[in-house]
């Protein structure tokens, strides 16, 4: 269920049986051959697939992340990490008034961090609250161990078919090395085509491998999550 589908009523009506939203978070930026929005699309799906199984209500996404690293690369948005904490604070402060406690964050990029007024809501009891990075879960790192690959920005871990909008190359690139990042290199000089390096793409099975794992892990947390 996603609240676009949804009149207030209906939302009333869930609250009545019902605490639990999903939040999705993640970024407008550059992805290589894949999507200026792949880590909005990626946990979107994931969500719409958790939420088929647990019955849980899924929030608008928040479509813009803390992006200043590809700032070079047109197309990328950024926001401060102050306008996405105070951004995500105010949607649960708002949400919590209307009857929602307990909220999964649904998190699709690195450059965004829990805001430390969430935690420290969580601890005070006044909401439930859990942070989920999807390709660094452990349904991730179990898929990494099992298939011997390792998930890495724009790479084949985020080449699921519903994010390609380019024609992606062949074969495997070269590990960027990011430390050259802290000698003031630039980025684009040595990201190159945007992809932190590995393979591009592999095949189709894997990735629904990949992703019905992570769906598994999310589903069992909104379940957890539950009552809490």
């Amino acid at each position: 269920m996603r609240l676009q589908d949804m009149t207030w009523m209906d939302v009333e009506s869930y609250l009545e049986q019902d605490d639990r939203i999903i939040l999705i978070t993640g970024a407008t930026e550059q992805h290589a051959y894949l999507s200026l929005l792949t880590d909005i699309l990626i946990p979107s799906r994931l969500a719409l697939a958790a939420a088929e199984r647990t019955g849980v209500l899924i929030a608008p996404a928040l479509n813009f992340g803390v992006s200043p690293l590809f700032a070079e690369f047109p197309g990328t948005i950024s926001l401060s990490n102050e306008t996405f904490s105070q951004v995500l604070v105010e949607t649960v402060q708002s949400l919590a008034y209307q009857g929602f406690r307990s909220f999964f964050v649904l998190n699709g990029h690195g450059g965004n961090k829990p805001p430390a007024a969430l935690l420290d809501m969580a601890r005070g009891d006044e909401i439930v609250f859990d942070w989920y990075d999807w390709w660094t879960s452990e349904a991730a790192r179990a898929f990494e161990a099992h298939s011997g690959l390792k998930v890495g920005h724009a790479n084949w871990g985020e080449n699921f078919p519903f994010v390609r909008v380019g024609d992606i190359p062949q074969g495997d690139k070269e590990p960027v090395n990011l430390d050259q990042i802290e000698e003031r290199v630039p980025v684009r000089t040595i990201i190159g085509d945007g992809s932190f390096g590995g393979p591009y793409q592999v095949d189709d099975a894997l990735m629904t491998l990949l992703f019905n794992t992570v769906v598994d892990e999310i589903a069992a947390r909104l379940a957890a999550l539950h009552g809490a």
